[in-house]
């Protein structure tokens, strides 16, 4: 089931029961063994907190939290950008924990979204919350604020096609200084912060006709760069829809309409759309329950917060949560990530 859950989120990765696909490229292809040997190595590194609830229920709530999309809370950034299940995972517990923002309306820094992505990853990097940033932003204003929505969706995009994005970012440089796209050198593995960034070079300048490159020619250049990422690309006709509408095409004007568009919120597949982003009956019926038991304990405090209230409830120990990383957060590894909302207001 959990084989077959992983791959079903990527229609276009193979299918284990084609007679032509053999089990070392399944087994590649839908990452599988990158959870085995984690499950191993956290196995073995705290095994005396979990050998006591017996190996083979270790295993399976181990995979149970990765099919459910749990497994990333509190990880370091490694494993979390290791596979497309993970990352998407990440993007979901996200927003998850801090819808509570876009529904009071806050705008938010960079630095503050930096402070709240590493309360769920410790080691979360600032340069892939400033590339979200600059998708937002326009690159024109970085100290700027932003709302959460907005946020969101360029931090899914740049988040979950980081690779692909480092490489379109240099053939986008390449084209504005004259280069031919045949020769153009794609890099797979350069972070984002060891490219240079084309407005940053002018800072205080805008955007003017010369920033911007011809459509038909970055979308030759796309076509061929997918050929080479394979399925670790955002929709081939979602680009070349958005590009045909444009004269001239700047790069970050291109990746906010790939951000807004729906086409890579369903591929990606974790949020909902726009409209429907801060509307979650179930969690709001959670937490009016939550703040309903609050009220009523027995030596509650009606000034306390809900957070504080949490941290009354005794706690099992639970295979599902990382020991390495755990946090004070009271956020349970099980998807009850509901808590955070409230300590948000």
């Amino acid at each position: 089931m959990f084989i077959s859950t992983l791959s079903s989120e990527r229609t276009t990765r193979m299918n284990r029961l084609n007679p032509s696909v053999t089990a070392e490229e399944y087994l590649a292809d839908s990452n599988v063994l990158v959870y085995l040997s984690d499950a191993v190595t956290q196995l073995l590194e705290h095994k005396e907190e979990y050998t006591q609830f017996g190996v083979i229920r270790y295993f399976a709530e181990y995979f149970s939290s990765v099919k459910n999309g749990n497994h990333v809370l509190f990880r370091e950034y490694n494993y979390i950008r290791a596979t497309p299940h993970n990352r998407a995972s990440f993007i979901r517990v996200f927003w998850r924990c801090y819808r509570q923002i876009g529904k009071s309306g806050d705008l938010l820094s960079v630095l503050e979204y930096k402070s709240l992505l590493q309360l769920l990853c410790p080691d979360f990097p600032v340069e892939m919350v400033q590339s979200a940033a600059r998708i937002v932003l326009m690159d024109d204003a970085i100290d700027c604020l932003m709302s959460f929505p907005d946020f969101l969706y360029a931090f899914q995009l740049q988040f979950y096609y980081q690779e692909f994005l480092e490489s379109l970012l240099v053939i986008y440089q390449d084209l504005l200084t004259g280069k031919s796209p045949n020769t153009v050198i794609v890099p797979t593995s350069t972070s984002i912060e060891q490219l240079p960034c084309v407005a940053a070079e002018e800072n205080d300048k805008k955007v003017s006709q010369q920033d911007r490159v011809d459509p038909s020619i970055l979308a030759q250049c796309i076509d061929d760069l997918c050929d080479r990422f394979k399925h670790s690309h955002p929709s081939r006709s979602c680009m070349r829809e958005i590009l045909e509408q444009k004269d001239k095409v700047c790069y970050y004007s291109f990746l906010m309409s790939l951000a807004k568009h729906e086409t890579i919120n369903q591929t990606v597949g974790v949020l909902p759309s726009k409209a429907e982003l801060l509307i979650d009956p179930e969690m709001d019926q959670e937490l009016d329950k939550l703040i309903a038991q609050i009220s009523v304990s027995p030596g509650s405090n009606s000034s306390g917060s809900a957070v504080g209230g949490l941290k009354e409830v005794p706690r099992k120990a639970s295979p599902r949560r990382n020991i390495h990383h755990r946090r004070k957060m009271e956020v349970e590894s099980d998807g009850s990530t509901e808590e955070t909302d409230s300590s948000e207001n």
